[in-house]
């Protein structure tokens, strides 16, 4: 199942929130620097995508459907967009191997921005993950936020569960999105047309999955052909270490790290031991920021984890 914001032609949840902005700028009010809030995996990127197909779609062919808040595969915009090559549409987002969005990628936006369009429409500066901007890169940033050049809209997608600077957050329009467990698991059934608990273990999930975080699992489940009804956390965090799964795979790294990070909430609620406990979470997830940080042997500290908990 893909999950490639771009790709997506269909939103799951969001309809509320894509009626609202869409009704904004039917209405000449949408603002020109909106941020999506939320924890990871909720669609908040597929959602600017679909609002921003629907700006630029409006006279073409095959354009977006507002009826069934879909896009047509057909659709100019969308090929283009796809691609990142539309002559109004601007992504910047965490690039492979950095730590963090630098100022250089924002100046090349700035030159964007500043270059006359050969249309009158509008153009979109999408910016993702923007909790990874750099101090310089956000100081950078509100330069151009502050007095944006007419008709440029800029949509920053954020995972909530990092800050970003109060500077940047207070110069936009913040859009809150969450769903409640059972919306997620609605979400999921709906994306993977299956119950998601006939195939994964009750065990793997917490009150805190975004649909994101429950597809990345089953993807990663089918692709290892690994039986997640057969699985309970620890025995799951054990295979991915043993198998060394994570290694150069980010999108695996993070599942394990969530998947201890649930570890030790499960672990918390059952243990009388709840200090010793508190303390150790709070060293490894240190060591998970430090290792990170400086590019240390992450090998060492899933086995530490595995050999002391597990």
């Amino acid at each position: 199942m893909n999950l490639k914001p771009s790709e997506n032609t269909k939103i799951y949840g969001m309809e509320n929130f894509f009626h609202e902005l869409s009704g904004l700028y039917k209405h000449k009010k949408l603002p020109n620097k909106i941020l999506l809030s939320g924890k990871k995996g909720l669609g908040k990127s597929t959602l600017a995508y679909h609002l921003i197909n629907y700006i630029l779609s409006e006279n073409e062919d095959y354009k977006y459907n507002l009826e069934n808040f879909c896009i047509h595969k057909d659709n100019k915009s969308y090929k283009l967009l796809q691609n990142n090559s539309h002559p109004n549409f601007y992504l910047i987002d965490l690039l492979t191997e950095k730590k963090s969005i630098d100022v250089g990628q924002i100046r090349e936006m700035i030159s964007y921005t500043n270059k006359s369009t050969f249309n009158n429409m509008a153009r979109f500066i999408l910016i993702d993950n923007v909790e990874n901007l750099n101090k310089n890169s956000v100081n950078a940033l509100l330069k151009i936020i502050e007095e944006p050049n007419e008709n440029v809209f800029f949509i920053l997608i954020n995972n909530s569960e990092k800050n970003i600077l109060p500077t940047l957050k207070s110069r936009c329009l913040t859009f809150k999105i969450n769903f409640t467990f059972n919306e997620s698991l609605s979400i999921s059934n709906l994306i993977l047309d299956k119950n998601v608990l006939d195939f994964i273990n009750y065990d793997l999930l917490s009150f805190y999955n975004s649909p994101g975080e429950i597809i990345s699992l089953f993807n990663f489940a089918e692709e290892k052909s690994i039986n997640l009804k057969d699985h309970t956390i620890s025995s799951f965090i054990s295979s991915i270490i043993e198998n060394n799964y994570y290694k150069k795979n980010k999108p695996v790294k993070i599942l394990l790290i969530n998947l201890i990070e649930l570890f030790f909430l499960k672990k918390y609620l059952i243990t009388n031991s709840k200090v010793t406990l508190i303390n150790f979470y709070q060293k490894f997830i240190k060591k998970i920021y430090d290792t990170e940080k400086f590019n240390l042997d992450e090998e060492s500290l899933f086995l530490e984890f595995k050999s002391k908990l597990l």
